[in-house]
């Protein structure tokens, strides 16, 4: 009995000895929660225009492309407005067009009366001296001087004609108009309400919580369904205050999910930590300023980066359990150090073909409407090369909106 029991204190302090120096060389440097789960962006599908749904491109759990359509509006109203937008910008250039034209005449007829008056005021210079010598009446000398009059009224409103038609068309061209620009701004307005129409994917990723139905009257910012993107995610480990002392950024995290279990470790670090607790941010934080107060322990999320490679080979999905290990070795540098990123994380580029095909869209009208009609566009069956030009470019951009 005494032998059994000095084997068994030999084992108890065998034992302590071991988990001492376990904790010493290793527990001591790392912290562990079973409090984590995976966490990634929802790209929400929403409309800016109101309409009504007459296709649904993907359904739930389907994977999508970045610039697929998901969902099209009807587009009857837009193609209407964006023809009239179109109609407008066309006869504003040919109205701006006859502004340049007028000035010339303009300048032409100012030409004209200075030439008039040149000649009323050579008569009367000629005439002058004769009525000394009694040549001429003085009846006539008086008509030559309000030949003369007449001559520099009719140049001073000339002038005055050219001058104000010059007021509307100096300094700028025939594209940079106001009034051109005010046509061409309403035809990329009327052209994106009509691009609108068609929701694309703005990321590749998964279809979830789609809310659409076909016939359905919806509005600008209404929740259709949602992209998630899951290989741009990462994981939330919520750690207690204890915890958290000695952990800094860019230490390195083992984890593993229950997904996989143990055979599958995925390696990360910690890539930066919230800025309250769980409760502080909660829907209803906890009012503890009353008297049957309970002290909880608090916990605080601390954000995880994955390696990209390892999510490809095992991927996750958002919500999934995790079990973070924090490597808490390292502790160089500020706990809550301020780390500001100059680029940015997350972008798309499926929305800006709309604005470029507007702007050929302006190009190609005002093209067609700009030049000048010459002999050849006046014989039948014939059409300038300017006006065969546009003519294909606004085909070309026809094709694109059907």
């Amino acid at each position: 009995m005494r032998r059994t029991l000095s084997l068994l204190a030999v084992a108890v302090i065998a034992a302590g000895v071991l988990f001492g120096a376990w904790w010493i060389l290793v527990g001591s440097h790392h912290q562990t929660t079973d409090d984590a789960y995976v966490g990634g962006n929802v790209v929400q599908i929403t409309p800016q225009i109101s309409g009504t749904v007459i296709a649904i491109g993907a359904d739930d759990t389907q994977f999508v492309k970045a610039g697929q359509p998901l969902v099209r509006l009807d587009r009857a109203d837009a193609r209407v407005a964006l023809d009239e937008a179109e109609a407008q910008l066309a006869r504003t250039v040919r109205e701006v067009r006859n502004q340049f034209a007028t000035t010339a005449q303009l300048e032409a007829a100012v030409e004209v009366k200075k030439t008039a008056l040149a000649g009323a005021q050579s008569d009367l210079t000629r005439r002058e001296p004769m009525r000394a010598s009694g040549a001429i009446s003085g009846e006539e000398l008086q008509h030559a001087r309000d030949a003369v009059k007449a001559a520099e009224a009719d140049l001073n409103a000339a002038r005055q004609q050219l001058a104000a038609n010059r007021a509307r068309v100096d300094g700028t061209t025939l594209a940079d108009h106001p009034e051109v620009r005010n046509a061409a701004a309403a035809v990329r307005s009327a052209y994106l309400t009509w691009a609108r129409t068609e929701l694309p994917a703005p990321v590749s990723g998964y279809i979830a919580r789609r809310n659409v139905q076909l016939g359905e009257r919806v509005g600008p910012g209404t929740a259709l369904m949602a992209v998630v993107p899951l290989d741009q995610v990462w994981v939330d480990a919520n750690f207690k205050e204890p915890q958290l002392e000695r952990m800094r950024v860019r230490q390195p995290v083992l984890l593993t999910a229950d997904l996989y279990g143990n055979r599958v470790v995925f390696h990360g670090r910690v890539a930066g930590f919230g800025a309250g607790t769980g409760a502080a941010f909660s829907l209803l934080p906890a009012q503890n300023a009353t008297g049957n107060w309970i002290k909880i322990v608090q916990r605080v999320p601390v954000r995880v980066a994955l390696d990209p490679r390892e999510v490809a080979s095992h991927p996750l999905q958002i919500g999934l359990s995790m079990r973070a290990e924090v490597d808490i070795h390292d502790v160089s540098g500020a706990r809550l150090p301020q780390l500001a990123s100059s680029a940015s994380g997350w972008s798309t580029d499926v929305f800006g073909a709309s604005d470029s095909l507007a702007d050929a869209r302006v190009a190609a009208i005002i093209a067609a409407n700009e030049a000048a009609p010459t002999h050849a566009a006046l014989q039948p069956g014939r059409a300038p090369a300017a006006d065969m030009l546009a003519d294909t470019r606004l085909a070309a951009h026809a094709r694109t909106l059907r």
